[in-house]
């Protein structure tokens, strides 16, 4: 790994919602204060000082980013103001960036003008393909009583929905690869790593995955209230992937079911709590009283301000199809769509929702190098390189 020093790097940071940086004259304290740091880890500080000397590749190599959840405590307690959370916030958001090798990522943190591209073109081409259906005959606007099914064919749509997930997929796939080689490069390079020990530790990731535990450390709450509400969110947007993704030729009927129907309450549940979620974390950034919310990145609001949008309208399209209101279901129904897509699209894999992937991957990674390090240090005359 190169240690050449950009000095353009903390200017570059700024456009990722550093704040204060410059101020920073690595005290440390920061770093004692931390509840999630260990001899290994020891962050912000690092990460700070790394940025600072303009150090791209060994910022690129770190899993430090990630390993912070963001409680606030460094920023409130730095004697210079130099908002240490809000700098992790930002070299998270870059390196998200850097793994996203399209440079899209890059567009969407740094420029609202290409979000608002974004989100316009996608919606365009998600109404596109609708007009297509109806032009070509695969679909058809009936008025006499509402039939979704008929203006937006369950199949077809839920055809259209595969292959945008297959093509985010790829590109989730690819930034936890870029990702994968830059924090494990340093590991490999002193000798190859057993399947077996990736497997072994696996378990990590799943449990990090559903449980995002490390949360519960950052706060004297037991159980944190922002953990709570960050898995209510998590549970209320998995549920509705599940049944939009994997079985929307289910979920999307003209029936009109029983309120008892299954159908019925995971689509309530999920609603709910996606509501409450996402306007809990605009109401925190509206007031700005919590440490994590007094600098706001665009992409902060662009999240939960989709989630409620979505939320909302899918609801809406419920009440009026059991309303029996035509034009206004089919119209409701094509805006979510085309919403839904478009968060899809600037969130998955590149925006706020990659801390989902990211976090638990970096946990992973790092238990598989303490692995490494433990059966190297066993092996008889070994000497194992300082990581």
């Amino acid at each position: 790994m190169t240690n050449r020093s950009d000095p353009q790097l903390l200017l570059e940071l700024k456009k990722y919602g550093a704040v204060g940086i410059e101020n920073c004259f690595n005290c440390g304290n920061c770093t004692a204060i931390c509840s999630l740091t260990s001899n290994d880890h020891l962050f912000p500080r690092n990460m700070i000082r790394l940025a600072q000397l303009g150090l791209k590749d060994s910022l690129r190599a770190s899993s430090d980013p990630w390993l912070c959840y963001y409680c606030g405590d460094c920023s409130a307690s730095c004697p210079r103001e130099a908002e240490p959370g809000e700098t992790m916030m930002a070299i998270r958001r870059w390196l998200t960036a850097q793994y996203d090798r399209s440079g899209h990522g890059a567009r969407l943190y740094t420029s609202e003008k290409a979000v608002w591209w974004t989100v316009a073109r996608i919606s365009l081409i998600t109404l596109a393909f609708f007009l297509g259906m109806n032009l070509l005959g695969l679909g058809r606007i009936e008025t006499g009583q509402v039939a979704l099914n008929q203006f937006a064919p369950a199949l077809l749509v839920w055809g259209f929905v595969l292959a945008h997930f297959a093509y985010l997929g790829t590109r989730v796939f690819s930034g936890i690869i870029n990702m994968f080689k830059s924090t494990m490069a340093s590991t490999l390079r002193t000798g190859n790593i057993p399947l077996s020990t990736y497997l072994s530790e696996f378990k990590t990731l799943v449990i990090h995955f559903f449980t995002q535990k490390r949360w519960t450390q950052c706060s004297t709450e037991k159980p944190p209230r922002r953990w709570l509400v960050h898995m209510l969110l998590v549970s209320g947007y998995l549920t509705m992937l599940t049944l939009i993704v994997g079985f929307l030729w289910w979920f999307q009927t003209d029936e009109l079911l029983p309120v008892y129907h299954p159908q019925r309450w995971l689509g309530y549940y999920a609603t709910i709590v996606l509501i409450y979620a996402s306007t809990d974390m605009l109401i925190g950034r509206l007031r700005k009283k919590d440490q994590m919310h007094r600098f706001s990145h665009a992409s902060d609001w662009l999240f939960p301000a989709f989630i409620l949008f979505g939320a909302v309208s899918g609801i809406l399209v419920h009440i009026l199809r059991y309303a029996g209101l035509p034009w206004p279901t089919y119209l409701v129904y094509l805006i979510h769509v085309m919403a839904m897509v478009a968060m899809l699209d600037t969130e998955v894999g590149i925006g706020k929702w990659a801390h989902l992937i990211y976090r638990p991957m970096a946990i992973y990674l790092e238990a598989v190098k303490v692995k490494v390090r433990q059966t190297r240090e066993s092996a008889p005359g070994v000497v194992v390189p300082v990581d």
